[in-house]
C-alpha cells in the first residue's frame, strides 16, 4: 500500500512539474519553404523552425495544431491555440478577443504568376473574363473587386503549391502566390519551364499575435520574438531555406 501510494505521489508530482506546451497554429494551406506538413504534422520550413526556436527559448515545449485557415481564428478565440504567426492585423478587421501583436517579423509579397510565354507584365483589370488560381479561404484585396464583378473567377486549391501545379499543367493562365513559394517551386523546374511573376498584387509586413492570457508568458514570448528578429536569427532561417535575404519592401 505504501509503495503504491509513493508511486502515485511520484506520478502526480511529475505531472505538476511538466510545463504546459506553447500551442501554435499551422495553416494547412501553407507550402514550402514556409512549412512542410507530413502525415498531418509539420516537419520543417521557415515558420516551423521559427516557432520551434521561440518555444525552446521561452522554455516551453512546442505543440503544433494543423488547421484549415478558416478555423484558426476560432481556435484562438476558444483558447485552443496560444500563438498564431504569419498574420497581419489587416486580415482580421473584426478580430474579437484580447491579443497582443509582435513587431513585424516578415515581409510578404503576393504576386500574380504565369508561365514564361506570357507577357512580361500584366494589369489584372485589363484581362478577359477567366478563372484564376487562388487558395481556399485566402483574401486577395486587390483582386476582390474583379471577383465581385465576375470579370475574374476564383479557382481555389487547398494550398499554394497546388495553385502553381495547376498553373504549370495549363489549368489556368494565371495564379496567385507569395514570393517564397514561387521561388521554392521554381527550384524544381528547368529554366525554360519556370513560372514568373507578372504583377505585384500586395506587399505587407506580417508577424505573430499571442492570446493575452495570464497563464501564458506573453511578454517573454514577445521579447523573444523581438530578440530573434533583431539578432538576425529569423533572417538566418529564411536564408537557410531560400538561399537569399528576405524580400525588401
Amino acid at each position: 500500500m505504501r509503495s503504491a501510494l509513493g508511486a502515485l505521489l511520484l506520478v502526480s508530482a511529475s505531472a505538476l512539474a511538466a510545463p504546459s506546451p506553447l500551442r501554435f497554429a499551422i495553416t494547412d494551406s501553407w507550402a514550402m519553404p514556409m512549412v512542410q506538413i507530413e502525415h498531418g504534422r509539420p516537419t520543417q520550413g521557415i515558420l516551423h523552425d521559427v516557432m520551434l526556436s521561440l518555444a525552446t527559448q521561452v522554455g516551453l515545449p512546442a505543440e503544433f495544431h494543423v488547421l484549415a485557415r478558416a478555423r484558426v481564428q476560432n481556435a484562438m478565440e476558444h483558447g485552443e491555440i496560444d500563438v498564431r504567426c504569419y498574420a497581419a492585423q489587416s486580415w482580421l478587421p473584426n478580430q474579437s478577443g484580447d491579443y497582443i501583436w509582435s513587431i513585424p517579423l516578415w515581409f510578404q509579397r503576393d504576386l500574380l504568376i504565369s508561365t514564361q510565354h506570357r507577357h512580361a507584365s500584366v494589369v489584372p483589370a485589363s484581362q478577359a473574363p477567366q478563372s484564376i488560381g487562388t487558395v481556399l479561404s485566402y483574401n486577395y484585396p486587390t483582386l476582390q473587386p474583379l471577383f465581385d464583378s465576375g470579370q475574374l473567377k476564383r479557382d481555389d486549391a487547398r494550398n499554394q503549391d497546388q495553385v502553381l501545379q495547376k498553373l504549370l499543367a495549363g489549368r489556368n493562365e494565371y495564379g496567385v502566390s507569395n514570393q517564397w513559394t514561387l521561388d521554392w517551386f521554381n527550384q524544381r523546374l528547368l529554366p525554360e519551364r519556370q513560372l514568373r511573376a507578372v504583377a505585384v498584387l500586395q506587399e505587407l509586413h506580417v508577424g505573430c499575435y499571442v492570446r493575452n492570457d495570464p497563464d501564458l508568458p506573453v511578454q517573454r514570448i514577445l521579447r523573444t520574438l523581438l530578440r530573434m528578429k533583431m539578432s538576425g536569427e529569423i533572417d538566418d532561417i529564411i536564408r537557410l531555406y531560400t538561399g537569399t535575404q528576405e524580400p525588401s519592401p
